[in-house]
């Protein structure tokens, strides 16, 4: 699933999976100010940062079914 899907003028409908970036990635970046912001209090590297975002992430998507 997309997180911004575009409207194709040919067709008039939305297209929920073709356009725009993935929504595991959007929602992985919305936390990737939180655990910067944190990541020097706890030792995190850029790769566990990055692994923090995603695991939120994937909680977001699995809380969406």
């Amino acid at each position: 699933m997309k997180a911004f899907p575009t409207e194709h003028a040919v067709a008039g409908t939305m297209d929920l999976h073709a356009d725009g970036m993935d929504l595991r990635d959007y929602f992985a970046a919305k936390f990737i100010p939180l655990v910067c912001k944190y990541s020097d209090f706890h030792g995190w590297n850029y790769e566990s940062n990055a692994n923090m975002c995603y695991a939120m992430a994937d909680a977001m998507m699995e809380a969406r079914k």
